[in-house]
């Protein structure tokens, strides 16, 4: 493919902190967009004053307002879907900055594709700073993106595909079955490529700053979600892993072992308290302390370092949001279908 038209698809629903940010941001790539399609999904906030304002002053601008609230990003993403016109589509948040190059290098990484065996292509997602929260949430961000989703691309299994950083081929999105019967659609659709033995690339370098929770509630109502999610396409997709060796590997060290030792974060306390404070507790806060100096490094944000102690915290908070979400959705069978918005700050 000699050239390509590339359009971003972007869903939202009471955004006007972030719409702005994230709009400008796409406007300014050094490789201009060929269409920006953003679905206002019922919001009640000043967001679609601000789309229409954009709308009206950049034609490559679409906007799709849509009365009632779907409740469900999948669901806008669909709705926006049939006015997509490029080849390639990339889908972000609307509490997302884009860094300039991203989708110069989105292209670079299709055009380099001859065989079209590549269905997708994700980026980099960095945090935006704001509190000692989001200081953690970047730790995760550094040592996933930099140890373990490097390790995923070596074994050309790719867990997910971030839904602020993702391009599809238009095509094969077109192809995906959009059954709502989840609430992170980004892991749905990843499992879906994988079903059909598409390949996704990892493009380090392609680069954007979401906002995550600035707040503790907030920050439950997302691990909720992406945790929930996860649960619920485990029991979608768990087929998979009799098919891929690479799948039942990365599932099982993700979920299985997540459960488990989250669950050895409550019992060891009770079953051997000194074992627990003498030698499981420090471990923690041994491994806290490594992953928060690759974080600094790596990410040349030394003050991350600084947080390692809270990032402890936030490993007993995800532990028993992993735990609760496997009970309610696997051994009860409760599917929560409802979107945990979190609160956005103005970036």
């Amino acid at each position: 493919m000699a050239s390509m038209k590339i359009s971003l698809l972007i869903p939202c629903h009471n955004e006007e902190k972030g719409l702005r940010k994230c709009l400008e941001s796409a406007l300014v790539q050094t490789r201009p967009l060929d269409q920006i399609v953003v679905v206002n999904d019922g919001s009640t906030d000043g967001t679609q004053k601000i789309l229409a304002s954009f709308a009206s002053e950049h034609a490559v601008i679409h906007a799709i307002n849509l009365v009632i609230n779907t409740g469900n990003k999948s669901k806008a993403q669909e709705a926006g879907l049939p006015s997509v016109t490029g080849d390639v589509v990339v889908m972000t948040d609307a509490d997302t900055i884009i860094d300039e190059h991203f989708v110069e290098r989105i292209e670079a990484a299709f055009l380099s594709d001859e065989k079209r065996e590549v269905g997708a292509v994700g980026g980099y997602v960095c945090s935006l700073k704001h509190n000692w929260l989001t200081a953690c949430r970047a730790i995760d961000y550094i040592v996933g993106q930099g140890i373990f989703k490097k390790a995923q691309s070596i074994i050309n299994y790719m867990f997910v595909m971030p839904g602020c950083a993702t391009a599809m081929r238009t095509e094969v999105l077109r192809g995906l079955s959009f059954n709502h019967d989840t609430v992170t659609e980004d892991l749905d659709f990843t499992f879906q490529l994988h079903l059909k033995g598409l390949k996704i690339i990892y493009a380090e370098d392609a680069k954007v700053y979401t906002q995550d929770p600035p707040n503790l509630p907030s920050y439950i109502r997302q691990m909720r979600r992406w945790y929930g999610g996860g649960w619920q396409n485990i029991r979608k997709y768990y087929p998979i892993v009799f098919h891929r060796p690479a799948a039942a590997f990365e599932l099982s060290c993700i979920f299985l072992d997540g459960v488990f030792y989250s669950m050895l974060l409550f019992i060891m306390p009770l079953a051997n308290p000194k074992a627990f404070f003498t030698f499981i507790l420090p471990m923690y806060f041994l491994n806290a302390f490594l992953f928060a100096l690759y974080a600094s490094i790596k990410g040349h944000r030394y003050e991350l370092l600084l947080f390692f102690p809270a990032y402890v915290l936030i490993v007993f908070i995800n532990a028993f949001i992993i735990s609760t979400e496997f009970v309610k959705e696997i051994v009860l069978n409760r599917r929560d279908l409802v979107w945990q918005k979190v609160d956005r700050v103005s970036f």
